[in-house]
């Protein structure tokens, strides 16, 4: 076997391995050695597929981040209409808004690790391009209402007003999923959401 192909097969048994502990027990149970065992190399070999253990842990974060595709893509969301929007138009954003907000909580919910490693992981340098990439892609979902609600914003503004009602869903459900404080209940914590979330999509429809 070619030394590519030897190294592609460690690469893949690296990221099944460290997804499965990750998913199972938490980002903070995720050790170098321990991996090494699991998939029967030195420890030294795992370098030789990533250059450090954040590359790999981005990685996995990324599977994460398309298995929350997957579940988002069940909303269903109408492209911009090419002209004015009408009042239903408009309405119908605001309520997709709310839709893919209660996707959020659901998929942070069933997968709890997993979404908590998203967030947990602290790396001391920039993010690399293919993962930015990536995030920049997702906000996407939410920027596509907001053409809707907010046509006169410009691609830049859009991305921030994205980003800031994604800010304010991921509060709700962090708060209301944190185990240190007291944890709401999944149909709780959705009303919240469709409280929140549905009071500033109604506020953008009717403001633009």
């Amino acid at each position: 076997m070619r030394n590519d192909d030897r190294r592609e097969r460690l690469r893949t048994a690296l990221i099944d391995a460290a997804e499965a502990t990750i998913a199972a027990e938490g980002l903070a149970a995720l050790k170098a050695r321990d991996l090494a065992k699991e998939v029967g190399c030195a420890l030294g070999a795992i370098y030789t597929a990533f250059p450090d253990l954040d590359a790999l842990i981005l990685t996995v974060n990324l599977r994460t981040l398309a298995l929350f595709e997957r579940a988002i893509t069940a909303v269903t969301i109408a492209p911009p209409p090419t002209g004015a929007a009408s009042p239903a138009e408009r309405a119908a954003a605001a309520d997709t808004l709310v839709r893919l907000a209660v996707a959020y909580l659901h998929f942070a919910a069933e997968n709890p690790a997993r979404w908590r490693a998203l967030f947990q992981h602290r790396i001391t340098h920039a993010l690399p391009d293919w993962y930015l990439v990536e995030q920049v892609r997702l906000f996407r979902y939410i920027e596509t209402p907001l053409q809707v609600l907010r046509p006169g914003l410009g691609d830049r503004e859009r991305a921030l007003l994205a980003r800031s009602l994604f800010s304010a869903t991921h509060g709700l459900v962090s708060l209301g999923l944190d185990e240190k404080l007291m944890v709401l209940s999944e149909p709780v914590l959705r009303g919240q959401i469709e409280i929140v979330v549905g009071a500033l999509g109604r506020g953008l429809a009717e403001g633009g």
